[in-house]
């Protein structure tokens, strides 16, 4: 027999005993919570470590139990606003079988996300340009994004015979259409929504229209 004790804690809010792990990792999730809630304007290089564990109700020495630094805090900020939209994302192309209906589940599904997360992407769209480590984890989440639209796109007839690296000069164009989408619903005034969700279709449209008469090399 195991002489291992798990030892609970009660959770103030449910009163169902909580484990050492689930704490730390809801103390994790605070943390990241309250440095998003900080940076909805202003950049990340301007926050403190001492103020996002003062937000989230820790000593500043108890953040290192769950980041190394504040670099590796916005990595983990960079990963949870993209690991989300990557798998609605795929969701949105699995069933249609035309690039209208992709085109179409593809820009709602977007529209959704980028309104029910908006701290999150003006995160990204604020630091994707200021270098350094975010930056480069960013860029890494948008090859991985376009890297599964690539093998998304290969199903559709004509495209089965492109090369790889054409596949993902597609994907790279249609991510870059989705980012401008992205921008524009942030920058949107009230009642715009349509109208930029029309475009970004029509965007797309254009993109995929050049596909039955490229030759790929």
């Amino acid at each position: 027999m195991s002489n291992a004790v798990d030892i609970r804690t009660l959770d103030p809010v449910s009163e169902e005993p909580v484990s050492r792990h689930e704490r730390k990792l809801r103390t994790r999730q605070a943390l990241l919570d309250t440095a998003l809630e900080l940076l909805a304007d202003r950049p990340f290089a301007s926050l403190s470590l001492r103020e996002v564990a003062k937000g989230a109700g820790l000593v500043p020495t108890a953040f290192y139990r769950h980041f190394a630094s504040m670099e590796e805090l916005g990595v983990a900020l960079v990963e949870e606003a993209t690991r989300t939209l990557r798998g609605m994302m795929r969701s949105a192309r699995a069933d249609p079988d035309t690039y209208q209906g992709m085109i179409s589940a593809s820009v709602a599904t977007v529209h959704q996300f980028v309104r029910a997360n908006e701290d999150h992407f003006r995160f990204l769209t604020r630091e994707r340009y200021g270098g350094g480590p975010l930056a480069r984890s960013i860029a890494v989440e948008l090859r991985m994004f376009s890297g599964d639209l690539a093998i998304d796109l290969a199903r559709f007839t004509p495209l089965r015979a492109w090369s790889t690296e054409d596949l993902h000069m597609l994907a790279d164009l249609i991510v870059s259409v989705m980012l401008t989408t992205i921008v524009e619903l942030l920058e949107a005034r009230p009642g715009e929504d349509p109208k930029i969700t029309g475009t970004a279709e029509k965007r797309l449209r254009l993109v995929l229209l050049g596909v039955p008469h490229w030759k790929t090399s």
